[in-house]
């Protein structure tokens, strides 16, 4: 609490408690405090439920609110999508409006912004279209889960240029950490103020027994220490995949595409860590794989992943659904025709193991001969973590799979006639 607060606290010690108990500078760790120095950019590496989201929506509305110059701040909001933007930094269980308590912002629907009673204003953008910040300009800016942003470096860029009013323009940085080129660019930046929060330091604000459940399960992985203690963990050596060549195949594409295709590999078992495993990829006209969307679903009943199917399908007008059957036989077939008849499906079945049947999809990566349309973060993650022994984790590399009989229905095994059409 600062020193000029104190003149204001009430002398009623049951008042003055309550008064503590909403005050941020009172509630929060020492971790979650702007760091002192001259930094552009606060970077918070946080593990699940940390309390990073949290963070940076107190920070926002205590520019918006206590900045001597608040009435002319300009301040960018920048998530994933813009669905994230809304449902997690402005209304989420941390998010702004739901911690503004006292002068709480309107946000405005057609005009996408929060506007503070001050008059400061908070736009929101997403990192699917870095046009939309080409042009309007911030005294600072929110950045939220950093390294699953689809076209990362372009947004980036674009807010940096944006990132121009006042005399100390910032920009504060929220991620759960995955070991892309951005972020490692970020973290090595002089001028970034680095922050690592962990899932235990949050714990007085977790339901009871979530830490420990979590911590028996994960505890000491390579995804727990990512997930949980916020720890950038760099890719495996043994991995058939690399990040950076990844990147370097990550463009936009607006080309025709000959054919497409939706590649399933249904779950083993039923459960919350179940995944059904739903890639789409195309051939363009010079014979080169395009991965079009990673449409997969977590702990989706039968009827709920055959939904997603038939959803991706019709959404990119395939050609044909390629669909696994070691896992379910023909009902994977019936569950797929239960939502449209007409489905063209081909059912594939795994004579090899995994890694053997992933070898030759990883080989067209390096000779260049593969494109992802975007960034798919979590296909992306399994795959520059999947080695000889499987992910590290020792859970199915669902996504994976379903991207590597997508693939290979394109561009390995032949796929019947073409046609055109735009994307």
């Amino acid at each position: 609490m600062r020193d000029g607060d104190l003149v204001a606290l009430p002398g009623d010690p049951l008042e003055f408690a309550g008064v503590l108990s909403r005050d941020w500078t009172f509630l929060r760790r020492r971790e979650q405090a702007p760091p002192p120095g001259d930094w552009r950019s606060w970077l918070i590496l946080g593990g699940r439920g940390s309390g990073k989201t949290r963070t940076g929506a107190e920070w926002v509305h205590e520019l918006a609110t206590r900045h001597p110059n608040a009435g002319e701040l300009r301040i960018a909001l920048v998530a994933e999508t813009l669905g994230d933007a809304r449902e997690v930094m402005i209304d989420g269980a941390s998010g702004i409006c739901r911690i503004a308590r006292a002068k709480r912002p309107d946000f405005e629907t057609s005009r996408r912004r929060l506007v503070w009673p001050s008059g400061a204003m908070a736009q929101i953008f997403s990192s699917e279209d870095p046009e939309s910040l080409r042009g309007p300009q911030f005294h600072f800016a929110w950045c939220d889960e950093l390294a699953k942003w689809k076209y990362a470096q372009e947004c980036w860029d674009m807010l940096q240029f944006g990132l121009r009013l006042g005399a100390r323009p910032r920009q504060l940085v929220t991620t759960t950490p995955r070991p892309v080129p951005l972020l490692k660019a970020l973290m090595a930046d002089p001028e970034t103020a680095l922050t690592r929060i962990s899932t235990s330091a949050n714990r007085a604000n977790l339901a009871p027994g979530f830490i420990e459940a979590l911590a028996s399960r994960y505890g000491g992985s390579r995804l727990g220490r990512q997930e949980l203690d916020g720890e950038l963990i760099e890719d495996r050596d043994d991995a058939l995949w690399k990040r950076e060549t990844i990147e370097a195949l990550t463009l936009r594409v607006t080309g025709p595409l000959r054919r497409i295709v939706v590649a399933v590999d249904p779950p083993a078992s039923a459960g919350a860590n179940a995944c059904c495993g739903i890639v789409v990829a195309g051939l363009d006209a010079t014979g080169r794989g395009v991965v079009l969307a990673d449409c997969s679903a977590p702990a989706a009943s039968p009827a709920a992943w055959a939904g997603a199917v038939v959803r991706a399908y019709r959404r990119f007008d395939a050609d044909r659904i390629v669909a696994e059957i070691n896992q379910g036989g023909d009902m994977v077939s019936a569950m797929l025709r239960s939502v449209d008849a007409a489905l063209p499906v081909t059912t594939v079945r795994a004579t090899r193991g995994k890694y053997l049947r992933a070898e030759p999809v990883a080989a067209l990566y390096e000779q260049g001969r593969v494109i992802h349309a975007g960034r798919f973060s979590e296909l992306e993650d399994q795959m520059c973590d999947f080695g000889p022994e499987g992910l590290s984790s020792g859970r199915s590399p669902d996504r994976l799979d379903a991207l590597v009989w997508a693939l290979t229905a394109l561009m390995l095994e032949g796929a019947g006639e073409p046609r055109v059409r735009g994307i």
